[in-house]
């Protein structure tokens, strides 16, 4: 049997828990936590979002509290670094026209679609861009599995299903069952119907594919979206992308004499084919559209032996600034979403200072910006790291951390995907606490947040937090707690800051969790690996 080194190098370390490194756990706590999450989470911020003054005011706080907690400035003696960007605000004049046949349906947005256009143009005419259905919109080549097989979609719009087949069959030998892969993930989507020469691409919305109502890309597609400067100005990119209402697409196939939940099943066939729709859709967008930098935050806090090597602790900075009111509030305050968690990030860099002996790596607290928009921040840190991705042992990141008491569980995000998996087993049975996978893994998250542009380069990344089983109160109300913020609060202006309210003793838990792991890391002469089996294992190869 093959031993695993850095397994092992860990499990031996464990007999030699110092007494610094208890003290350090104890440090983390939840009157700790508050003040961060109480500034974050006020209207002072102006719901931090990029190219606004809430923006300048939360990267100067994240970096005051940086140097308070006994950080050094990460780029090259800054705080910060630029990411160029492009803001983009589409607007649809007038209603979207689908003509069928001679019959012509009329849609509104954004309440029947939810578009935008990622191409630096003013204005961008779709005029009777034939559509095509294209299954999934899927190329999976392991999966045996291309859904632009003989279809010809070039200037032309793709209408695809969300998420991908196995979250529909329960089949684990034709992806991955329940538990979404990056095929079925919206950004993939839209990647490869660039990839396919598509004028446009639409995705039908479904809630248990998406794992979020319509009322998330609805909104999102009425506020300004982020993108890279690229010197094509997006031109490889669709000239729109988007998504359609459950209900207006049900309209629209029923008119072509296709059951929606029927063409679902068949579109999970390996036998599948799409097809023309013999329809056309017609639209005006008009695009305002500016050039600026948002700003990446991060600190270091240099290692001894091993300070060419690091970890990375991640917790986006944005949310969504000002917005379309709700109950008279406007401020996308995002305090659980990321306020939280940028909490969370602190405590364990403070933990991390407070060592009497610093740890052998060095370890890095980053707050990427556009998170929200396709982790654009996080991305272009990972071209341009502190510390380049082959010296970089693990990224921890987390995002949505719920203030809602101590957790019997820790549930990993991506369960199987790497030797964390037991390094946080471990760590969780000190706590007396247990392991569990995502139990909503349709949903995709592992490829939803900062973690995952790390994982791209090889670097093996996790989100991991107590989330399905209150110590206090069990599972069905830890999940009646979840689905409550997911239905109410989240990405809308009531995700507020409420003492009255919230428990953060369990991210407390969390945040002593990630230390401790973080912390043997940074001591340990491995680097943590892939398993076999991950779509990640090859990109970096082991030491």
């Amino acid at each position: 049997m093959k031993i695993n080194i850095f397994l092992l190098s860990i499990l031996l370390a464990l007999t030699g828990c110092s007494t610094d490194l208890q003290n350090a756990k104890k440090s983390i706590t939840s009157s700790g936590l508050e003040p961060y999450v109480k500034s974050l989470g006020s209207d002072e911020f102006m719901g931090r979002a990029p190219f606004t003054r809430g923006e300048k005011i939360t990267v100067n706080y994240l970096a005051e509290e940086l140097q308070k907690i006994g950080f050094e400035p990460a780029f090259d003696g800054s705080w910060f670094q630029p990411v160029p960007m492009i803001e983009i605000r589409s607007e649809i004049p007038a209603p979207v026209i689908i003509n069928d046949g001679g019959r012509t349906i009329s849609l509104n947005t954004p309440d029947d679609l939810a578009v935008t256009s990622p191409q630096v143009d003013e204005k961008t005419d779709i005029k009777g861009s034939e559509l095509v259905f294209a299954g999934f919109g899927i190329v999976a080549p392991e999966y045996g599995r291309d859904d632009y097989k003989g279809l010809d979609v070039k200037g032309k719009t793709v209408v695809v299903l969300i998420n991908d087949p196995g979250l529909y069959t329960g089949d684990t030998t034709y992806f991955k069952g329940r538990e979404m892969t990056y095929y079925g993930r919206w950004t993939y989507k839209f990647e490869e119907a660039a990839r396919q020469g598509a004028e446009g691409i639409l995705i039908i919305h479904e809630t248990l594919g998406a794992g979020y109502e319509y009322t998330i890309p609805r909104k999102s597609s009425m506020t300004p979206r982020f993108y890279m400067q690229t010197a094509d100005s997006n031109k490889t990119l669709c000239k729109f992308t988007g998504w359609i209402s459950a209900g207006s697409a049900s309209t629209l196939f029923n008119n072509l004499g296709y059951n929606i939940d029927e063409l679902r099943k068949s579109s999970c066939l390996k036998e599948f084919r799409g097809f023309k729709m013999n329809s056309t859709i017609s639209m005006t967008i008009n695009n305002k559209v500016k050039y600026n930098s948002s700003t990446n935050v991060a600190g270091i806090l240099k290692g001894t032996s091993r300070k060419d090597e690091c970890i990375v602790y991640t917790a986006h900075w944005d949310h969504f600034g000002t917005g379309e009111k709700e109950n008279g509030d406007s401020i996308y305050n995002g305090a659980v979403d990321n306020g939280t968690s940028m909490a969370w990030a602190f405590e364990i860099g403070q933990a991390f200072a407070g060592l009497k002996k610093r740890p052998e790596r060095s370890v890095i607290i980053l707050f990427p910006t556009a998170e929200e928009q396709g982790m654009l921040g996080s991305a272009y840190y990972t071209e341009h790291p502190v510390i380049p991705m082959a010296k970089t042992a693990a990224c921890f990141n987390n995002d949505l951390m719920l203030p809602i008491g101590r957790m019997k569980d820790l549930m990993i995000t991506g369960y199987g995907q790497s030797d964390l998996d037991e390094l946080l087993a471990e760590a969780a049975r000190e706590q007396d606490r247990y392991v569990i996978r995502d139990p909503n893994s349709q949903t995709g998250m592992y490829f939803r947040s900062d973690h995952f542009p790390f994982a791209r380069k090889g670097v093996p990344a996790v989100f991991a937090r107590g989330n399905a089983d209150s110590r206090e109160h069990g599972r069905e109300w830890t999940a009646n707690a979840e689905k409550d913020y997911i239905n109410n609060k989240y990405h809308r202006p009531a995700d507020n800051y409420e003492p009255d309210k919230w428990d953060l003793s369990g991210i407390a838990e969390d945040a002593a969790l990630a230390f401790t792991v973080g912390y043997r890391i940074a001591n340990s002469d491995q680097f943590p690996q892939w398993k076999a089996g991950s779509e990640f294992r090859n990109i970096r190869k082991p030491d």
